[in-house]
């Protein structure tokens, strides 16, 4: 028989049991939240729409794209940098990329692509309320100012310039050479912190850029559909892609008469598939870009200067006979028309180093200017 002890030690055991599987049971609230479906995969789903917080709604960006634009000198520059943008995606092998890198609002640019990215993000995932708050942080003016430059100038020069192009081919390529070198000297100014490591960068993705281009393409006569979208995600990316001209990368697929050929025919099928493959690839490679800048600004500077130095293959004016940025095949100059060609490309050269050094003496003395009036606010002297 068990002692009083033994027994007493056992009924202590049976409680300890009846209270763990108690506690171990489900409770009603339990069972009821087991039972209210599958877990959501959205992190955002726990957050009320109209609630998100402003670091979710504006992403991390690079210390160059933060100050708004409000001042009108900077306005002025804006759209004067819009009209050149126009023009230069007119020029095969030319880009509106370069253009804004030269100008100083490269940074600024990608981080308003990508904060339209991150709006059309939310409108898909069902929260117009955090959509029209993301919508509203855009820099609406400066886009404003940028864009009615550019179509002004995309419009009134088109004709001429076409013209230039196809009657002077070696001429038009030399200049063309000539500010794409120059603007690549004026870019690897902007580097924070320059050293041996950035130049290995630039150069390693120049050479890669000057072999790639120099492969001949093929044509599709009738491209697939997901492949035409595909060919509109690559080629859009060349609107912020210093260096790269997207009509070229349509020819290095193979899609670029099949996209002009719907253009001309008013396919409205075809080029619809282009514009969402356009529309998704601008997404996607601004908001890893604008990732990148804010990371590895120097890195990825080092690389797209590297790229606009490779691109230079397609605007060599030997041989002209397919016109500015046509043919990737290199030839000898022809005689009488090596000094005009040289005379052309080292003046447009210059042309953009002055102007980079001159907007490079503007940038610094304005922002001199504001830190002196934060210091005489901080002072609690009028400005």
């Amino acid at each position: 028989m068990a002692t009083e002890d033994e027994q007493r030690a056992g009924a202590e055991a049976r409680a300890d049991g009846e209270r763990l599987e108690v506690d171990q049971a489900p409770s009603g609230d339990a069972v009821g939240a087991a039972d209210d479906g599958p877990i959501s995969l959205d992190p955002l789903d726990e957050i009320p729409d109209g609630q998100l917080p402003l670091e979710e709604l504006v992403p991390e960006r690079p210390v160059e794209a933060m100050a708004p634009m409000r001042r009108p000198a900077a306005l002025v520059g804006t759209l004067v940098t819009g009209g050149v943008m126009g023009a230069a995606e007119v020029v095969p092998g030319f880009s509106g990329g370069t253009v804004a890198l030269v100008a100083g609002i490269y940074e600024r640019l990608v981080a308003n692509v990508r904060q339209g990215a991150r709006t059309l993000s939310l409108l898909v995932r069902a929260r117009p309320r955090d959509a029209w708050r993301a919508l509203l942080t855009i820099d609406w003016l400066f886009v404003a100012v940028l864009g009615v430059g550019m179509l002004t100038v995309l419009f009134s020069v088109v004709g001429p310039l076409s013209a230039l192009l196809e009657d002077r081919p070696v001429e038009m390529s030399a200049v063309f050479l000539g500010l794409v070198l120059g603007a690549a000297v004026v870019a690897s100014r902007r580097l924070r912190t320059p050293s041996p490591r950035h130049l290995g960068v630039a150069l390693l993705a120049a050479g890669v850029t000057f072999v790639a281009l120099g492969f001949t393409p093929g044509t599709i006569d009738q491209p697939n559909l997901l492949f035409l979208m595909l060919g509109g995600a690559v080629a859009v990316t060349a609107w912020i892609l210093p260096g790269v001209s997207g009509s070229f990368l349509l020819l290095l697929m193979g899609l670029y008469p099949a996209v002009v050929a719907a253009a001309a025919d008013r396919d409205l099928g075809i080029l619809a598939l282009f514009a969402i493959g356009c529309v998704l690839g601008l997404a996607a490679f601004s908001t890893a870009l604008n990732w990148l800048l804010a990371r590895a600004h120097d890195l990825v500077l080092a690389a797209l200067i590297g790229l606009m130095v490779g691109s230079v293959r397609v605007l060599w004016p030997w041989p002209s006979e397919a016109g500015v940025g046509g043919s990737a095949e290199l030839g000898a100059p022809v005689g009488t028309e090596v000094f005009l060609a040289a005379a052309l490309a080292l003046t447009a050269f210059a042309l953009v180093y002055m102007g980079g050094l001159s907007a490079t003496a503007v940038q610094r003395r304005m922002e001199r200017l504001r830190q002196r009036r934060a210091a005489r606010k901080a002072g609690g002297t009028p400005a």
